[in-house]
């Protein structure tokens, strides 16, 4: 973080020809006043800018200023890790020469405690907030399973349906109307009350028989969309309004599940024609409106899905079905440990990982419902198509490429995916063979096992057919990674392969999309946008 926040510092100066300090100021006036976010620059840079402008006027690179300042440490036993090449003198003295600057400064005092900033007494509760929304924010598994919420963030509505009468624990989205609706909205999909002309109440005029569904997913960052802004890193793009939504996605724990490829409700900002899931089965269907959820956690796999699945809200005798997609796609074979593969979840755990969740599933799920397993991708396309290119906070001097990046997060044991994000070619090759065996485990259990209350399926992870469409469209395959993590899916391939589902799934297995309502015209014309979401 240090690194990061000192490379923006030096290039800020540099992109806008100004002092350091002018930079730091610049940089703090652009971050909003929401979480403290601009309190907490200000009094950073009032502790430690006097250092950090002392070390860049020397010459230092941001590893250096971040180890004098000691926020950076090197453990005994463990490799020395740096973003950028290593000075021309050997590195201990060019230390000890950045340590000499700053000798006489007030900061060390705090940092030596081991905690850097965060040890200081006034910035300890803000650090903790910023740290719990960065690693997991709201830990699912104290979320209250059947509340629904009026509000966008902090599991609100931008990762399950928003609630029409937050007073009512018996009104939400998905369930079956109360009384076909008459009097209340019971079930949120914007359909109520008692048509004049013929005295039949509207939900069940334009709903009964149509099927209704929602859409559900279990799913890791990938599925709840984990995107950094380019903006908030890249000093050429930084405005005012860069970091505007940054509060927000503090409160989403860095995540846009509300731009999902499955449980997006909103227009897509890539640009992007198709839609997701949830807004193709509402088109479907105007009866599904606000019926999804999002149960994806960052860092989420087979291993710890027990811990928060029974944030899943369904009613088995009073919601309507569900298509439950199960999309555990890299975290039971990608971790940042120095050797991955020993922590790599085997095939057989993996098996009774998975029917554990089945069995939760067939207890809870309405019978009817559908649930979709998701294979593993094959994470080679991510080096192969991503090491030699300048990483976001490399374009403007040319000095960090995706391979400098992987290698840093490796080396402090903090990359998402170690196993693919990797200079060795054959560690890259393990992790692509145990994620075949994952998905061939999946793909065994769709065909061998039954359940009461649903049917189940295996669908491949088309990333290679997605990166072939987006060719076709004249794009390129890094386009359709994260820029700044170098990993995830990002909104355009997450939307692309919503469609390649759609179409898989109505090719395959149409019966799980339900049918077509002959209805929508009316329920358009009698109720607008349903209340929206």
């Amino acid at each position: 973080g240090c690194v990061l926040v000192v490379s923006v510092i030096e290039q800020l100066a540099q992109v806008h020809n100004s002092t350091v300090e002018a930079s730091m100021e610049r940089l703090c006036s652009y971050l909003p006043g929401k979480l403290f976010l601009k309190t907490t620059c200000y009094l950073v840079v009032d502790l430690f800018g006097s250092d950090i402008i002392k070390l860049l006027s020397a010459q230092m690179n941001a590893d250096v200023v971040c180890h004098a300042l000691e926020f950076c440490k090197q453990d005994s036993g463990q490799p020395f890790c740096h973003l950028y090449p290593l000075p021309k003198e050997a590195w201990k003295f060019t230390l000890e020469r950045a340590r000499q600057i700053v000798k006489k400064s007030p900061t060390l005092k705090y940092s030596r405690s081991g905690s850097g900033i965060c040890s200081l007494p006034f910035l300890t509760k803000i650090c903790q907030k910023i740290k719990r929304a960065i690693e997991t924010s709201v830990p699912l598994k104290d979320i209250d399973s059947d509340k629904y919420s009026i509000f966008p963030t902090l599991r609100g509505y931008h990762w399950r349906g928003r609630d029409c009468n937050d007073n009512n624990k018996l009104v939400y989205p998905g369930r079956r109307p109360d009384n076909w609706d008459v009097h209340q909205d019971t079930n949120c999909n914007g359909i109520w009350g008692v048509d004049p002309k013929d005295g039949i109440p509207y939900e069940k005029k334009f709903c009964e028989g149509s099927q209704p569904r929602g859409i559900i997913l279990l799913g890791d960052s990938a599925g709840a969309h984990f995107h950094i802004s380019p903006e908030w890193i890249t000093a050429s793009q930084m405005s005012s309004n860069s970091f505007s939504n940054l509060p927000v996605a503090l409160s989403d724990e860095i995540d846009w599940p509300q731009l999902s490829g499955v449980t997006g409700f909103l227009d897509p900002t890539s640009r992007i024609k198709e839609k997701s899931i949830y807004l193709r089965l509402r088109e479907r269907n105007h009866c599904n409106h606000r019926d999804y959820q999002n149960i994806s956690k960052n860092g989420a796999s087979s291993r710890n899905l027990k811990r928060f699945l029974e944030s899943l809200s369904r009613n088995q005798l009073l919601d309507q079905p569900a298509i439950v997609i199960y999309a555990m796609i890299g975290n039971d074979v990608c971790n940042g440990k120095a050797d991955p593969v020993p922590e790599m979840t085997t095939p057989e755990k993996l098996y009774s990982n998975v029917m554990q969740t089945l069995k939760y599933l067939n207890a809870h799920l309405p019978n009817g419902s559908h649930v979709i397993f998701y294979g593993l991708p094959d994470g080679t396309f991510l080096w192969d198509n991503l090491h030699n290119r300048y990483h976001p906070l490399g374009q403007l001097n040319k000095d960090v490429t995706y391979a400098q990046m992987y290698s840093f997060l490796n080396c402090l044991q903090v990359s998402p995916c170690h196993g693919w994000m990797s200079s060795n070619k054959t560690l890259r090759t393990l992790t692509s063979e145990r994620a075949e065996q994952l998905s061939n485990t999946l793909k065994k259990i769709a065909t061998s096992e039954k359940f009461t209350n649903f049917d189940l399926f295996y669908m491949d992870f088309a990333f290679h057919e997605i990166i072939q469409e987006w060719q076709e469209r004249g794009g390129q395959p890094w386009q359709l990674i994260e820029p700044v993590d170098g990993f995830h899916p990002n909104e355009a391939a997450s939307v692309l392969l919503a469609d390649h589902f759609w179409k898989t799934v109505q090719l395959r297995w149409p019966h799980i999309l339900g049918k077509e309502n002959p209805f929508n015209p009316q329920i358009e014309k009698v109720f607008g946008d349903q209340g929206g979401h």
